[in-house]
């Protein structure tokens, strides 16, 4: 009797850790075996998209002011916090999970439920799912962090958090589905986009449209005051960009295979021949090339040849990118100009602009000789994958225009969204963060302005006191 009751009791206990231990735990010892050889080169793709985010972080603060470096890399930063939470808890499901009337993901992997080892023919079949929502969960990261190109140097950073969760959830989670997910819309009708020119770029970059034209101007927009502070900064932020990028579009075959060699030449061919395009119109429009102007132009062809990447061959990817540079100089110098909005950092006219020529040309270039599982484009004999491309670039302008203006102006109505005029002048990384960049160009007198009557006892223990300080 008493050798019953001990079996009972041990079975109820080990019946009672099953239920509590996530299915992903299960899922190694029943998981078909998989190819180790994509597996590492999908772990370190995951690595290196992630690293694109810093980078951006570094891209972005040498654009802005020094009054507003911490607040720009704070920015992106967050974004890598919230999403990354915001992903495992309901974002691989909404986006990848089993489809809901071909507009979203329902669900069934809330929390990562049901998402081990096993691969997913679907998406990945020689790689864990959960590997495969790893190395989505940098596109997730990556994609509304480009949108502070758009809202730079105006924004509460409570509000701008809240913004980013609500519009990863409800903006870029659907849209992948749309174009990537199993069943989505877009996917079924044959939209190509290897890596994300509609997913990625279109729609953040549109984002950050709506937000410049919902903000309004910078309190010193066209006074001359608003210069890159930091170029070495820029180059920096360009550099692990570019870096980064290879994870982002040869790791989108997600496989270590001879389409992700062609995307890695595609891309790294492409971001060159953007970078001179964008040279060459600056030459002939300004009279000289700027170390900004390049670094600009080599982003703009990471952007443009993103959705192609997988489709496209290395002659082609020089003319994609070619032209995606020299657009996307027009569009962030002459075309903001003359329509007036203050895309802070080009988010649109990088990003937005670069996306849409990019997605296009994917249907003028794209050929099977590349990549069997795409389609001809144009200049193979199928003009009809124009249009299929043109259809992704419009739904993908209206959903995250339209959702983007919605989603801020809820924002704003809820908790305020632009910081006072006073505050913006001052700098938010003083107004909002109490932090410096360059606290050695504060002299002593003006730090209790910033700071307050607290920080008076800080000075004994700081270089400040000495007046060594501009």
């Amino acid at each position: 009797m008493l050798r019953t009751r001990w079996k009972w009791l041990l079975s109820a206990t080990a019946g009672l850790g099953a239920a509590l231990i996530p299915a992903t735990c299960f899922a190694a010892t029943t998981a078909p075996p998989v190819n180790s050889g994509d597996e590492a080169w999908i772990l370190a793709s995951s690595a290196l998209v992630l690293l694109m985010t810093p980078g951006l972080a570094f891209f972005y603060g040498g654009l802005v002011r020094t009054k507003n470096v911490i607040t720009t890399m704070l920015q992106v930063v967050a974004v890598i916090l919230v999403v990354s939470l915001q992903w495992v808890i309901v974002g691989y499901s909404l986006a990848f999970g089993p489809d809901f009337h071909h507009i979203i993901g329902n669900l069934s992997w809330f929390m990562m439920r049901g998402v081990g080892a096993a691969p997913d023919s679907d998406y990945a079949p020689t790689i864990p799912n959960m590997l495969y929502s790893i190395f989505q969960m940098m596109f997730a990261i990556i994609t509304p962090a480009l949108i502070v190109g758009g809202l730079a140097e105006r924004v509460r950073f409570a509000s701008f958090v809240v913004f980013i969760v609500l519009w990863a959830t409800f903006i870029y989670d659907p849209l992948a589905h749309w174009v990537w997910g199993a069943g989505g819309w877009l996917h079924n009708l044959g939209v190509l986009d290897f890596a994300g020119g509609t997913v990625v770029h279109i729609s953040s970059g549109v984002a950050g449209l709506m937000a410049a034209l919902y903000l309004g101007r910078r309190a010193e927009h066209g006074t001359g005051e608003i210069k890159a502070h930091n170029v070495p900064f820029v180059l920096l932020g360009t550099a692990l960009l570019w870096f980064g990028w290879f994870g982002f579009n040869a790791g989108s075959a997600v496989a270590a295979n001879f389409l992700s060699a062609e995307a890695f030449l595609a891309t790294n061919t492409a971001t060159a021949a953007a970078a001179v395009g964008w040279m060459i119109v600056e030459k002939l429009r300004t009279g000289h090339v700027t170390l900004v102007g390049a670094c600009a132009g080599a982003v703009a062809g990471l952007v443009a040849i993103t959705p192609a990447a997988g489709f496209v061959s290395p002659g082609y990817s020089i003319v994609l990118g070619l032209l995606g540079g020299a657009f996307c100089y027009l569009a962030s110098t002459f075309m903001k100009a003359k329509l007036g909005y203050d895309d802070a950092l080009d988010a649109f006219g990088g990003h937005g602009i670069g996306g849409t020529w990019g997605a296009i040309a994917t249907g003028l270039f794209a050929s099977t000789a590349v990549n069997p599982s795409g389609a001809n484009g144009l200049v193979h004999g199928n003009p009809h994958q124009v249009l299929l491309q043109l259809i992704g670039v419009a739904s993908t302008w209206a959903f995250s225009g339209v959702g983007s203006l919605v989603l801020l102006w809820i924002v704003d109505k809820v908790m305020g969204l632009r910081v006072t005029k006073e505050e913006e002048i001052m700098g938010l990384d003083l107004a909002l963060h109490a932090e410096s960049a360059y606290p050695e160009t504060l002299t002593a007198s003006e730090l209790p302005k910033y700071f307050g009557a607290n920080v008076t006892p800080l000075l004994k223990e700081s270089p400040l006191e000495h007046g060594t300080q501009n």
